[in-house]
Parts: structure tokens; C-alpha cells; sequence
């Protein structure tokens, strides 16, 4: 299995953005999104405010890959469902609420509710 490297989870984790863009059925990577990411211990970790019901979250489901950028570190990852893992969803809530610490807390609060809980997402480097 790969593994993110040192510069890459730092430069990532800096940055208060990553662009998403999951894998079609057909192998062709939707248009991009924006979304939050954390790093908890050696991985980073996203969620979608609106859940599982989110496009680009369901886009996620139908390959498990997908293509991501921020800070400059390109990489085509895979996504691995934590939906039901309850340590590790509270460990990234408080990840969420550390980092993004500055923004207000109602927005802040969106993305650590039950619903955004249910899309947390590991990403995984793909070679």
C-alpha cells in the first residue's frame, strides 16, 4: 500500500483548501471540488457538508478514486468509507475544530454534524 510522505501530508494539511474530483463509472474525473481536509496522525481525511447525499460524495462511490490538489501536491487517491467508525469520527471533528478554529463557529459546526459525520472520507494515495 502507498503512503503519503512527510512533505506531502504537511503541505496538505497547511492548506485550508483541497480540490476533489472523484472517478466517473466510466473512469473520467468529475469537475472538481472544494472542500476541507484534515490530517489526523499519518492520514487526511474530508467530508461533505450535506452527507452522503452530496454529488460530488456520491461521485466518490461509484469507483472509490479519484484525483486531488492542494498546496501543489497532485495525486490520484482512493477513498475509503469511515461511516460507523465513531473514535475516529470524533477524532476528526476535533481536527476540523483545531484547523479550522478561525471560522465562525456555525459554519464550523456544519461540518462535524451527524450528516457530515456520515461522508467521512480516508483518502489514500494511489502510487
Amino acid at each position: 500500500m502507498t503512503t503519503w510522505t512527510t512533505d506531502e501530508l504537511t503541505t496538505i494539511s497547511a492548506e485550508d483548501e483541497l480540490q476533489i474530483a472523484p472517478q466517473r463509472g466510466d473512469g473520467t474525473l468529475t469537475r472538481p471540488r472544494t472542500v476541507w481536509v484534515v490530517r489526523h496522525g499519518d492520514a487526511l481525511y474530508v467530508r461533505s457538508v450535506n452527507g452522503r447525499t452530496s454529488a460530488w460524495f456520491r461521485s466518490t462511490q461509484a469507483r472509490h478514486q479519484g484525483h486531488i490538489l492542494s498546496g501543489g501536491v497532485e495525486k490520484d487517491v482512493t477513498f475509503e468509507d469511515i461511516d460507523g467508525d465513531g473514535d475516529v469520527n470524533d477524532q476528526i471533528d476535533a481536527a476540523y475544530r483545531s484547523k479550522y478554529h478561525g471560522y465562525p463557529k456555525g459554519t464550523i459546526d456544519t461540518i462535524i454534524t451527524p450528516q457530515a459525520r456520515s461522508s467521512t472520507l480516508k483518502l489514500q494515495p494511489l502510487s
